[in-house]
């Protein structure tokens, strides 16, 4: 009788944290475990006005040969964007016509991005291949992170802002 309270308060208990799981989700909710930003419970915020530099967003990476080997290496978690990537939380760096300059750190416009340091090789050991960098194309954004091992434009170059889902919010994070 006992085990059978115990299976049934479990059985409730998991349909209870899915409901609210699944309403969290459709309301836009997310859960960041990544170091690029602050760990926790974040809110995607419908962009009324078009992107903006500084603007902290959520976008979701094409599906590109150098995207699923960043899933590869562990750089990307899985998700619900195509290809199965989980959408990534960086700011807008860059827009469409501006020109970025890659060396051992990341120049917009001639002018330095700050916390742009460029790395050679990942946590691991394994060779990291910089953007040659360039004039933004139409439709792209320029996307990066202050944290120094992460994965952003810097690497992989920009990205079409078609993948853009809205503004990243914080709800309850923190810092490690």
């Amino acid at each position: 009788m006992r085990q059978r309270r115990i299976l049934l308060f479990l059985a409730g208990a998991t349909v209870v944290m899915s409901v609210v799981a699944a309403t969290a989700f459709a309301g836009g909710y997310r859960l960041n475990l990544t170091p690029s930003e602050p760990l926790g419970l974040w809110r995607i915020e419908e962009l009324q006005r078009p992107v903006a530099i500084g603007d902290l967003v959520f976008l979701c990476p094409p599906t590109t040969a150098m995207f699923v080997e960043a899933w590869r290496r562990g750089y990307l978690r899985r998700g619900l964007c195509a290809g199965g990537f989980a959408p990534l939380i960086k700011t807008v760096a860059a827009l469409a016509g501006q020109r970025v300059d890659i060396t051992d750190r990341v120049f917009i416009d001639g002018r330095p991005l700050p916390a742009s340091s460029v790395r050679g090789r990942d946590g691991e050991g394994r060779t990291l291949t910089p953007s040659p960098g360039g004039i933004i194309p139409p439709h792209h954004l320029f996307l990066h992170s202050p944290f120094a091992s992460s994965y952003d434009s810097r690497y992989f170059g920009p990205v079409p802002d078609s993948g853009l889902l809205g503004l990243a919010r914080p709800v309850l994070t923190f810092d490690p």
